[in-house]
């Protein structure tokens, strides 16, 4: 399956969702992008200088590890991890942004505008942007700065300005919200690498591309690893890079069933959770230059959302993987607030391992699932990142009543400043 060959006159839909809905102001910088992007994906060139590139910077490609404590306890499927969170920065955003900085340079443009949420993009960006020598501003809501405080103090001092979107929830939605205000007034030196598969064209299909190489490596890793391709492969799902990007790796192969794990929150009900296709709260619409499903009322403004995760806490999700849910491709499952702590706490004791909040929604659905079945059957997890900027987070959702202390008392120094 070729998820990027359009119908004519329909480039940058998967079936009914997707497109390019922009303000007129920026239709000829996004002209401008799809043109260098297409030239790029064209010449083989590119896709070699872009995997040397993460190779000799990143340590590509990143291991398989298999959590045999966890099999053997659970007494079902083995279970395998791919290991993002071993990318330079910790997450697999730098897989995207680099190729993006390779882009930016190719279209001749000296500054990048990003948003981010859990931080890890824009830890990555801000990490490309001193190694390509670019002037770099990340938009970021003062929620999510509050609770990621550690990526925030990396980000500034690899040299990137770090704005406090105070609009809205002040999260996700709305740093991208602002992030697409810069563009529209700086297009002609400034290239909005955007995080996730999300957004109007090419984004979806540009970040797909570049994160497929988790695909592409996983699936040679656990031929040789397991000796057989995966039954299921679990991956979080906020926008959906980390998702697309190891499906990708399987797509073609109807017996590995893809499963997308999304922000169950406090469970259903609206402003409870950030699950778009698990739950029912969502519809379909258009915001922020793309066609999916939205969490929305009946006006299409947008709800609140809430994850213990901020990475997850997006209001849409990348049309790309509403397409194949629609087509019975992607099953989607939501794991809660609760379980996410549960699941930590048991991967953390039980392998050693500490996975990021995002990625912990997809290990809830893997430890689930996997006593169910057989032990010759094989899972596979893809673990986006690691927790250290998750810390606090983390602390208090263990309960740790000393760090809850800290906690508190570093909220009150960052709003003091």
């Amino acid at each position: 399956m070729n998820l990027f060959d359009f119908a004519p006159g329909r480039e940058g839909y998967y079936g009914n969702y997707g497109g390019c809905f922009l303000p007129e102001i920026l239709h000829s910088t996004i002209e401008e992008l799809q043109a260098g992007f297409r030239a790029a994906k064209n010449d083989p060139v590119f896709w070699q200088e872009y995997r040397a590139l993460l190779s000799e910077y990143s340590c590509r490609p990143t291991p398989i590890t298999h959590l045999a404590n966890l099999s053997r306890d659970l007494g079902g499927a083995q279970i395998y991890v791919k290991r993002e969170d071993l990318n330079h920065t910790g997450s697999h955003k730098l897989n995207n942004v680099m190729g993006q900085g390779l882009l930016t340079k190719r279209l001749g443009k000296t500054r990048v505008i990003a948003e981010t949420g859990a931080g890890q993009h824009g830890f990555a960006t801000a990490t490309m942007a001193a190694k390509f020598g670019f002037s770099c501003r990340i938009y970021m809501g003062a929620v999510d700065i509050a609770r990621q405080r550690p990526n925030v103090f990396w980000m500034e001092n690899l040299g990137a300005e770090v704005i406090s979107v105070q609009d809205g929830q002040q999260t996700l939605k709305d740093a991208i919200n602002a992030a697409m205000r810069d563009w529209a007034t700086n297009m002609a030196d400034t290239h909005y690498v955007l995080g996730t598969a999300c957004g109007a064209h090419p984004f979806p299909e540009m970040v797909s591309w570049f994160q497929s190489v988790i695909g592409l490596e996983a699936r040679g890793q656990m031929l040789q690893a397991a000796g057989k391709l995966p039954d299921r492969v679990y991956a979080c799902v906020g926008g959906g890079s980390n998702a697309i990007g190891l499906f990708q790796g399987f797509i073609d192969d109807p017996d590995v069933e893809l499963v997308g794990c999304e922000a169950g929150g406090l469970g259903p009900g609206i402003g409870k959770h950030a699950s778009r296709l698990a739950y029912t709260d969502a519809s379909v619409g258009v915001a922020q230059g793309m066609k999916t499903y939205f969490l929305q009322n009946d006006e299409g403004n947008m709800n609140e959302t809430h994850s213990i995760s901020a990475g997850l806490d997006y209001i849409g999700v990348n049309p790309i993987l509403v397409h194949l849910w629609e087509k019975g491709r992607v099953r989607f499952e939501a794991a809660t607030d609760a379980e996410v702590a549960d699941a930590l706490r048991l991967v953390m004791r039980r392998e050693g391992l500490i996975p990021a909040l995002e990625s912990t929604h997809a290990f809830v659905r893997a430890i689930r699932e996997a006593p169910s079945m057989r032990r010759d059957e094989v899972i596979l997890i893809n673990q986006s990142g690691r927790a250290d900027k998750d810390i606090f987070t983390v602390a208090e959702a263990l309960g740790d009543a000393k760090w809850k202390q800290f906690i508190k008392d570093k909220a009150a120094l960052y709003a003091a400043e």
